[in-house]
């Protein structure tokens, strides 16, 4: 069974605010429990607890991503899941963006910085992909680097020599979960400006 079976099997029609999204909030990482809690998915963190904080889940599939609607200070965003795994999150991307015609400025991306220590975020209003796969897949298939983003650190690699793969898709400490937890925290309160056109009051609130 693929996990697109899976999350057909799971997802539900739920209530939604009326009207098209104003914004999309992608939030980048690998679907599936084994990589729930790993340095990789720090942007599927950020998204559930947006969700959390608007009441909405995640559940509908759609634009090959768990997705819901939910009105963040008022303005109706998409906030999405690429279930695509991270090196395609663009194909899920670009979908969402056709479909409502939203241009990449209105297109917020979150995803995990190794250069940025757990607890520390930093937001760019545009940029190249920085090595990160997801993003370059991003900019890849819409020929754009003007999206918005929100970088939430996940910690260096203990060494030079550690290998880059297997330190983004390891787990955090209990410690560490307790320091992302104030990240998302940050990340979550950002993107309530941001979708407001206070991207410069988030950065210099809470760029690390």
């Amino acid at each position: 069974m693929s996990i697109f079976d899976i999350f057909n099997q799971i997802s539900k029609e739920t209530a939604e605010p009326a009207g098209s999204p104003e914004y999309i909030i992608a939030g980048l990482g690998n679907p599936g429990e084994k990589y729930n809690n790993t340095r990789h998915n720090a942007g599927f963190m950020v998204l559930d607890k947006l969700a959390a904080k608007y009441n909405v889940q995640l559940k509908k599939l759609r634009f090959k991503s768990v997705t819901a609607v939910a009105q963040i200070n008022g303005v109706t965003c998409l906030l999405m899941k690429p279930a695509t795994f991270m090196n395609n999150s663009g194909e899920a991307v670009v979908e969402a963006m056709n479909f409502y015609k939203i241009p990449p400025e209105r297109v917020i991306i979150c995803y995990d910085d190794i250069s940025l220590e757990p607890s520390h975020i930093r937001i760019r209003r545009k940029g190249s992909d920085g090595g990160h796969n997801g993003m370059k897949s991003i900019i890849y298939l819409t020929g754009f680097d003007t999206f918005p983003r929100i970088k939430t650190g996940v910690g260096q690699k203990p060494n030079k020599d550690y290998d880059l793969a297997a330190w983004v898709l390891s787990h955090f400490t209990d410690e560490e979960k307790k320091l992302m937890d104030e990240g998302t925290d940050k990340a979550a309160a950002s993107l309530e400006l941001m979708v407001k056109g206070r991207t410069d009051e988030a950065m210099n609130k809470y760029n690390s």
